[in-house]
């Protein structure tokens, strides 16, 4: 009884931690909605900027503003040579909406808001907002490949509690580990890149994509712990490692680096329409 309740309180614990390490990634990185709030005619105003859209539909922009607010929208493509497109907004039963126009995968837009009243300027932010477009990705893909990374995260911290109380089922559960990554990072998530952004690979050698090289780089070192506790069983000295490193890469914000188009490097024409 003693031991099914150590071994219930590790595995929760190494939950709670892959939990609050998803927090932080999800939280930080370069797709998360830019929110804040400000106040206006002695009302608060709180606002969301997306950062990640599907391709195919304008991104909406929502705001709940006061009586006599109005505001002016620019935008243009990211990493272009795009001049700014400007648009003054009137508030429609009592909210400000723009609308960024849509994308093919892996473009940008920056854009940036400032409310107005009267005379006085409001910037939702100091500098443009980038939001991406993607191609929709299958639940039915999506779901496995986020339910096997995070199991491979709890998984991986379970193991070095193991190796560090130098219990006897770290083998195994590196072994578990090591799969989850392979199934999650390197069957699935090409996957879901290819419906996303239409390539399966955009990591090192053939691109700088961060979420790629460090799923590769995490999965390597389960690879070489796996191997190493193979030879002998005593050695827990790199399912430790190979935690560590994994914490270190899951704490990079996800799609950092994540794949974009350049427009300065091609001879796409701007999108002219005005967003709906």
């Amino acid at each position: 009884m003693k031991q099914i309740l150590i071994s219930s309180s590790l595995w929760i614990l190494s939950f709670l931690l892959m939990a609050a390490t998803a927090i932080y990634q999800r939280t930080t990185g370069p797709t998360y909605p830019v929110s804040g709030k400000l106040t206006i005619k002695g009302e608060t105003v709180k606002y969301k900027l997306l950062r990640s859209h599907d391709t195919g539909l304008d991104a909406p922009i929502e705001i709940n503003v006061p009586d006599g607010v109005t505001a002016v929208y620019r935008y243009k493509r990211f990493k272009s040579h795009d001049e700014w497109s400007t648009q003054n907004l009137q508030a429609e039963n009592g909210k400000i909406k723009a609308f960024i126009p849509h994308q093919p995968a892996a473009g940008k837009v920056e854009y940036q808001l400032t409310l107005m009243d009267g005379e006085n300027s409001y910037p939702l932010t100091d500098e443009p907002v980038v939001i991406r477009f993607k191609g929709s990705v299958p639940p039915f893909v999506l779901i496995p490949h986020i339910f096997f990374m995070f199991f491979a995260m709890v998984f991986g911290i379970r193991t070095s509690i193991e190796a560090l109380l130098k219990r006897n089922r770290t083998y195994q559960l590196t072994a578990l580990t090591t799969i989850l990554m392979l199934i999650g990072g390197l069957i699935l998530g090409p996957i879901v890149q290819k419906y996303a952004f239409d390539a399966y690979w955009t990591g090192w050698p053939w691109g700088h994509d961060l979420t790629d090289n460090k799923t590769i780089v995490g999965f390597i070192f389960w690879v070489i712990a796996l191997l190493v506790l193979h030879k002998n069983r005593e050695n827990r000295v790199w399912p430790i490692v190979a935690m560590f490193v994994m914490m270190a890469v899951y704490l990079i914000p996800h799609s950092v680096l994540g794949s974009e188009i350049d427009h300065t490097k091609t001879s796409t024409t701007p999108k002219t329409e005005h967003p709906k």
